[in-house]
């Protein structure tokens, strides 16, 4: 999340820079205010938890019943 928020707020400023900056360097603020938001979403989706989980399935569930017997 905190990458997210980080390449958030350089957007705003790319933002604001495009009210500002003059000529052909209007174009640099504009792709990086344009471009970051994908780049943000695709490294905030980036996510390892550093370990593998175990799908269980269905023929691995044993029943239960309430009583307690299987």
């Amino acid at each position: 999340m905190l990458k997210y928020s980080l390449a958030m707020g350089i957007r705003v400023v790319c933002i604001g820079l495009c009210l500002v900056t003059p000529g052909w360097w209007l174009v640099i603020p504009a792709a990086g205010a344009v471009f970051l938001p994908y780049f943000a979403v695709v490294i905030a989706n980036n996510v390892r938890t550093g370990t593998t989980a175990r799908v269980r399935r269905p023929g691995a569930l044993v029943r239960r019943t309430p009583g307690g017997r299987p």
